[in-house]
């Protein structure tokens, strides 16, 4: 029978167990950072709050590939850094969603509109898709939160511009409009006749938000504004009700 001091050799020349501190301090910080933010973060603000001399763009394609077969992945989403369900696992969520609302086949027209073609105007829309747009059908993507108003068109009437927030991108798990879909795979997908008129083209969307030359900056109010008119009060009748 082995002698405690034999027992104590032998542990002693045991493989030490993998030490947490060993890890780079800067992941550890990093994730802190991710996990207690309630909104994704860019490479700028997460470089604020590290110590001087780290490479914060290494550091996160590091920690993104440790967490790449994890419950949760480290995901970008318009050049900004936020922790995701995995997405093989999203359907454990599923019981999470207190509504489900199922977009109308016009608000799908004209939020792809939208994404296709930003900074769109209502009348631009209407003249794409060649039907009138009601106003409660761009109430219901602003509600979403995946359209926003950009500013006004410098033509007559100063309508305002449209175009998709990082929440539609988020919604649809794309890093950036160019991701979405081009000519050839929406032909793939069914989504488009493969019998198109020549020289059909899809656009090439853009993430720019800044304004265009044919755009002024929003006025202070428009964000509330209702995007159609609300009618004149009926004139009272003068006689007794």
């Amino acid at each position: 029978m082995a002698s405690l001091a034999e027992k104590r050799e032998a542990i002693a020349e045991e493989p030490a167990a993998a030490d947490p501190a060993a890890r780079p301090e800067e992941l550890r910080l990093l994730e802190a950072l991710l996990f207690a933010s309630a909104e994704p973060l860019d490479t700028a603000t997460l470089a604020k709050r590290m110590p001087e001399g780290v490479d914060v763009k290494a550091a996160l394609v590091q920690l993104q590939a440790d967490y790449a077969s994890r419950g949760v992945n480290l995901v970008r989403i318009a050049n900004k850094w936020t922790f995701r369900t995995a997405g093989d696992l999203a359907w454990l969520m599923t019981r999470e969603s207190t509504e489900t609302r199922r977009l109308s086949r016009a608000a799908i027209e004209v939020l792809a509109i939208i994404a296709y073609h930003q900074p769109v105007t209502r009348a631009e829309i209407e003249e794409i898709r060649g039907v009138v747009t009601s106003k409660g059908t761009l109430d219901v993507l602003l509600e979403t939160g995946w359209i926003r108003p950009r500013g006004r068109r410098k033509t007559p009437g100063r309508p305002l511009t449209f175009g998709t927030t990082e929440g539609f991108l988020g919604q649809f798990s794309l890093e950036a409009l160019g991701d979405l879909p081009g000519l050839e795979e929406l032909k793939g997908t069914g989504m488009l006749d493969t019998r198109l008129p020549t020289g059909f083209t899809v656009p090439t969307p853009s993430d720019d938000p800044t304004l265009r030359e044919d755009e002024d900056p929003l006025e202070p109010g428009d964000l509330e504004l209702t995007l159609a008119p609300t009618p004149d009060p009926e004139p009272e009748s003068g006689g007794e009700s």
